[in-house]
């Protein structure tokens, strides 16, 4: 992915090398592969790798999401046993606007493709915005990366 603007675009996937995800948004070895950037529509999509015992920081979804779980387990909103989802590869998942994550867990090495239509926004505990995380963001975090 050269550059953000509204074009087509193709990524060999196994020709990319995976990056670390940034801390802060996450604890434990999160790393992912920026597939897309969607100006136009605000919407991001990406390939991430998490290993045993990662977990993803606290976030709303600003617009929603859906992901395909291509290997691993992940926990969801802290999952079944906590009112959330377990999610077991292979599977996907539809996360609606507004969708609250306060824990999101890999018990397993894991890996997920992802496309968000609209900003993640990741909060502290009290709902704070630490960080605004949209299609503009992620695209300047990957060039910074690569």
């Amino acid at each position: 992915m050269a550059e953000a603007t509204m074009m087509d675009d193709y990524v060999q996937m196994d020709e990319v090398d995976w990056a670390e995800f940034p801390q802060g948004l996450c604890a434990g070895l999160v790393e992912w592969k920026l597939l897309h950037v969607s100006p136009e529509s605000g919407a991001w999509t990406a390939a991430f790798r998490a290993a045993k015992g990662a977990s993803i920081a606290r976030h709303v979804h600003v617009g929603p999401g859906e992901y395909y779980m291509t290997k691993g387990k992940m926990l969801v909103r802290g999952g079944a046993e906590e009112g959330g989802e377990t999610a077991l590869a292979p599977s996907y998942g539809y996360e609606a606007c507004n969708a609250q994550h306060d824990y999101t867990y890999f018990e397993e090495d894991s890996e997920l493709y992802m496309t968000f239509l609209g900003p993640l926004n990741f909060t502290d505990d009290d709902g704070n915005t630490i960080a605004l995380v949209g299609w503009r963001e992620v695209y300047e975090a990957w060039q910074a990366a690569a």
